[in-house]
């Protein structure tokens, strides 16, 4: 099968949108299909780039927002989009953008089947524009255009976790609505068996890691809050494994902690490979997923993956509570009280701590992206059949 994705910033780093088309991709070319990319430039220098590649398109005014939130727009350049879609058997959306909307009318020109994710809500956007973000009738609008100009011209549209699902429902999407994870790699667990020799010790620091883009919708500020409310809070230590357009505004928030006496501990901050996250997730006590707005939260789910235990918000726009196994770890979103309850539950009780981790290596093997993969050509088929 011949497989197109049509994404703006197919190499963008530090981007979950990207980095999961990346690794369909890998995974579809593994199983022996081809695929090809119809994407705006690498930036990086001497790097792979796209089979299809257009030029990049900068925004008068908002380039530098667009560019902290690790984000590029690719310009549309019909001559290298027909070329592209005349070769594919399918044609896979992975935004709703204009890029996107120019590829759908050179498809149906051509009568290529087109296919689509779900992999960012309207709130993504407007919450980087002030009070517009809480303007529920804008957010209503932009998602049925997204509907409308996009979803709805394709035969299916792939749903990474079920809150995604039952909005595009309650939208009355006209697309066949496919519940698919991105999937997790099958990573094996670097956690050792038994704890270590210091586990129980009552004076070594609690490790609280936040793995993710620092930024508004993600946040980070709920999680420094409750280490206020926390009766650990001397014994805590923040790990932040991310960049992002919030850092400074972060930074100054968890260096206060250390400042007014409430930690002992500095927080940490620091970018990661992907090695570099497994180490970090195996070692943690705690890993916290604030976000409010959130199609899937890719980076708790392979946190889990190596055992660390997490503590989830749950909120309108985030999907990721599915992933939890019981309410001991999940907090309604923006509460820091509340997530400073289930810390200190957590690290009141570290023998059932180190259990449900295991059980959450366990049940992280449902999300293996090689399942995710089977369903995701289920979707093309089906497409090409219709």
């Amino acid at each position: 099968m011949k497989i197109l994705f049509v994404i703006n910033s197919y190499y963008a780093r530090g981007n979950g949108m990207a980095a999961s088309t990346r690794r369909f991709a890998k995974c579809l070319q593994d199983a022996g299909h081809q695929v090809r990319v119809l994407s705006g430039p690498n930036l990086a220098e001497a790097a792979p780039q796209p089979e299809f590649p257009l030029k990049e398109y900068k925004f008068p005014l908002f380039q530098p927002l667009i560019e902290d939130l690790g984000f590029h727009y690719a310009s549309s350049e019909k001559g290298m989009m027909t070329r592209a879609a005349q070769w594919a058997d399918v044609i896979h959306l992975v935004e709703p953008f204009v890029l996107q909307d120019k590829m759908i009318k050179i498809a149906e020109a051509l009568g290529k089947p087109l296919t689509a994710t779900y992999h960012i809500h309207p709130e993504n956007i407007t919450c980087h524009m002030g009070p517009l973000f809480y303007d529920r009738a804008l957010n209503r609008k932009i998602l049925r255009s997204w509907r409308d100009l996009t979803y709805n011209h394709c035969a299916a549209v792939q749903c990474p976790s079920e809150n995604v699902l039952d909005r595009l429902r309650r939208y009355h999407a006209k697309c066949r609505l496919d519940l698919i994870s991105n999937g997790v790699v099958p990573d094996a667990c670097t956690r050792p068996v038994d704890p270590p020799a210091d586990y129980l010790d009552p004076e070594r620091p609690f490790r609280l890691v936040y793995i993710g883009r620092l930024s508004k919708e993600k946040d980070q500020s709920t999680l420094i809050e409750a280490i206020r409310h926390s009766r650990f809070a001397k014994r805590i230590q923040l790990h932040f494994a991310g960049q992002g357009d919030a850092e400074k505004s972060i930074k100054k928030k968890a260096f206060k902690l250390y400042d007014d006496g409430v930690v002992a501990y500095k927080p940490v901050f620091t970018f990661e490979d992907r090695d570099g996250l497994r180490r970090l997730a195996a070692g943690a006590d705690l890993c916290v997923h604030c976000a409010t707005i959130e199609v899937e939260g890719l980076s708790i789910m392979e946190a889990m993956q190596q055992g660390a235990v997490p503590v989830i918000a749950e909120g309108r726009f985030s999907g990721t509570s599915q992933f939890a196994l019981d309410r001991r770890s999940i907090f309604p979103s923006r509460n820091p009280e509340a997530l400073a309850n289930r810390i200190d539950y957590w690290l009141s009780n570290p023998e059932e701590r180190w259990k449900m981790g295991w059980k959450y290596v366990k049940h992280m093997e449902q999300y293996d992206i090689a399942k995710s993969v089977e369903k995701l050509l289920d979707m093309f088929r089906y497409a090409i059949g219709k």
